[in-house]
């Protein structure tokens, strides 16, 4: 069973910066692919990153490509999420999963994920 807890979220105004973190717990972390998924109100569940578990892979989505930056430090457990250039369409409930697959999380599955934490961008 892998914990995830996830925080560094806030209020912060567009085009400003802001760096998320996710702690893993209860396994290996090097084992597990991470990503980071996030969720507007009465909006469906969107993919942002994903990396694996050596953090030799990285992918994003086309919406944040270019302005977000995923890495991972597995000697701390931890997985980051390095947002630059903040808009208003980012604000959500930013959470992290985990999976042993990387190719899992490129469809939008997880076995594991955290609670979230949120992300607000004024414009």
């Amino acid at each position: 069973q892998v914990q995830l807890v996830e925080s560094g979220g806030g209020l912060v105004q567009a085009g400003d910066s802001l760096r998320l973190s996710c702690v893993g717990s209860g396994d290996i972390f090097s084992n597990y692919a991470m990503g980071w998924f996030r969720q507007a109100p009465g909006k469906e569940r969107e993919f942002v990153a994903a990396i694996s578990g050596l953090g030799t892979r990285t992918y994003y989505a086309d919406s944040v490509q270019g302005r977000f930056t995923t890495t991972r430090d597995n000697a701390r457990n931890t997985v980051y999420l390095q947002m630059f250039n903040l808009k208003a369409e980012d604000t959500a409930l930013y959470f992290c999963v985990a999976d042993r697959l990387y190719n899992t999380l490129l469809r939008n599955e997880y076995a594991y994920w955290g609670q979230g934490t949120q992300v607000t961008v004024s414009s």
